[in-house]
């Protein structure tokens, strides 16, 4: 008889002596231990929306809206570089881009984010298309491996890019039943096949003429990395029906970009050439 509770001790003593050291462990360990790790995330249910972003400007419906789309946030902070993060700077000249737009009137702006949060791609262009926008510009600073390479660019939707470096960023910046208004829900496959592309291909000559019309108000006003409009597959620039640019204000990977583009001037001088692009594109579809 001894000799059998001898063995069970010599069992069951270790299980007591681990059981108590994950008690005491969960009742007196220091952060990061025990169930302290454990984040909880509430996230949206299965096939909800994002909630539509405030439209500031004019109250008349018939004035065009633009979507500033600020590149990045919350857990994707994008590039970074000398203490700069992508998802900071896009949010200053998006909000930059959007005062001077409303002070100049005559325009309405919304942005897909006006802090930091996380929006995936789909959800940016899917907030403009929802809001009826007139134009989507998404901004964004670019970056590579190098502290050469510097200056602004612009780029618009192509299933091939215009360089191979283009083709690497849309890869990199990549990790609806309406068209133009028109239902596809009761149309055959064929019809639908039609609508979308003769939509897509006018929407790709305004984004184009945006394109154009921002190269020209940046010559000589900021520094332009690219000066012909670049195209690459970017999921945000993608939507059907509504023109859309995607605008690199310069690299955070160069130092002298990078200290441009977080002054107050360099932003100023950024906004006042979208500000000019914008304006003159809608100037020129009001007359045809």
């Amino acid at each position: 008889m001894a000799r059998i509770l001898q063995i069970a001790f010599l069992v069951l003593a270790p299980i007591a002596i681990f059981i108590a050291m994950l008690q005491f462990d969960r009742s007196f360990g220091s952060p990061g231990r025990g169930y302290d790790y454990v984040v909880r995330i509430a996230l949206p249910a299965a096939g909800g929306k994002v909630g539509l972003p405030e439209i500031r400007g004019p109250l008349d419906a018939s004035r065009p809206l633009v979507v500033l789309d600020a590149g990045h946030g919350g857990h994707d902070p994008g590039a970074s570089r000398g203490g700069l993060l992508e998802k900071d700077l896009t949010l200053k000249l998006a909000l930059r881009v959007r005062d001077r737009l409303l002070e100049g009137g005559g325009l309405r702006v919304a942005l897909t984010r006006d802090d930091d949060r996380f929006l995936v791609l789909d959800e940016r262009y899917d907030i403009a298309r929802r809001l009826n926008a007139d134009l989507f510009v998404s901004i964004h600073a670019d970056s590579v491996e190098n502290d050469v390479a510097r200056g602004g660019s612009i780029y618009t939707l192509s299933e091939r890019g215009t360089t191979e470096a283009a083709t690497r960023m849309a890869e990199r910046e990549n990790r609806a039943d309406t068209i133009n208004g028109v239902s596809l829900s009761d149309a055959s496959d064929a019809v639908s096949a039609i609508l979308v592309d003769l939509s897509q291909r006018e929407t790709a000559v305004q984004s184009d003429e945006m394109a154009r019309l921002f190269l020209r108000e940046a010559r000589g006003r900021m520094l332009l990395h690219y000066d012909k409009v670049q195209s690459a597959a970017f999921v945000v620039l993608k939507a059907p029906d509504m023109p859309s640019v995607l605008v690199e204000a310069g690299y955070i990977s160069n130092p002298g970009d990078r200290a441009l583009l977080a002054s107050e001037a360099g932003r100023a001088t950024f906004a006042g050439v979208l500000d000019g692009a914008i304006r003159a594109y809608f100037a020129r579809r009001s007359t045809r």
